[in-house]
């Protein structure tokens, strides 16, 4: 009796997990370039020192979806997009290097280079700092281009250049800061053959027709295991009725 609730109480915990997964999907379905938490739920053995004597249920990350998602055109000069495969380069909250393709950049009053999140974008030497200007310019290559103040209003100056990687899918990681990260910590390589899109932004690629459908079906399940727990707490009682009886 004490297997069947602890076991249908694990699976109503997992599946509680894979609702959390779930929503955080759904909540950035619209956010800028996000790639979508994938989840799948794995039969655990219990050891001890004979054979396994039941199975849980677990819920685990395999990894993330890293699908390029669409291109939405936007107009506006500081926005770009990778065209293709590839990565831009930040500093993380923790100062190291990290990678995103949320290409919705801004510049600060401090003139730094920063993406919508408020992330320094990575270039040659480190965090990219622009002078005061009168016009920016991004080139295909990532090369930030400037009009100084006050400076001849044809010629562009080159400032530094964005920071563009392409590592191994295999050798990426999703951290809790929702950014990816190079597995051991070490900064990727700077690629020539990542290209950029000025003027475009690229979506989520959560698609939420299949998180709305997932949704339900493990609320589905939740709700099976949730009844589970009631059967075996009347199968109890109606055990301990029948040996009172005896």
């Amino acid at each position: 009796m004490d297997r069947a609730i602890y076991l249908a109480m694990n699976g109503a915990k997992q599946i509680h997990l894979a609702q959390g997964a779930n929503a955080n999907n759904m909540a950035n379905a619209a956010t800028t370039a996000f790639k979508a938490d994938l989840a799948q739920f794995r039969s655990q053995p219990v050891f001890g020192p004979v054979h396994p004597s039941r199975v849980y249920a677990m819920t685990e990350r395999p990894g993330v979806d890293l699908s390029t998602a669409a291109l939405q055109p936007t107009g506006r000069d500081l926005d770009v997009a990778i065209d293709g495969e590839g990565w831009l380069t930040v500093l993380g909250k923790d100062g190291k290097e990290a990678l995103t393709r949320a290409g919705d950049l801004q510049v600060t009053a401090q003139g730094q280079l920063v993406t919508g999140s408020g992330l320094a974008v990575v270039g040659n030497g480190g965090p990219i700092a622009l002078p005061p200007y009168q016009k920016l310019e991004i080139g295909s290559d990532g090369t930030v281009s400037i009009i100084p103040q006050g400076g001849n209003a044809t010629v562009m100056a080159a400032v530094d250049q964005i920071k563009l990687v392409n590592p191994p899918k295999d050798q990426l990681e999703k951290g809790e800061d929702g950014l990816m990260h190079v597995k051991g910590g070490q900064p990727a390589a700077a690629s020539p053959r990542v290209r950029l899109l000025t003027g475009n932004l690229e979506a989520s690629n959560v698609n939420i027709v299949e998180q709305m459908v997932q949704m339900i079906d493990l609320q589905r399940q939740y709700e099976m295991h949730i009844k589970l727990m009631k059967s075996v707490e009347d199968d109890g009682a109606a055990s301990s009725q029948l040996l009172k009886l005896g």
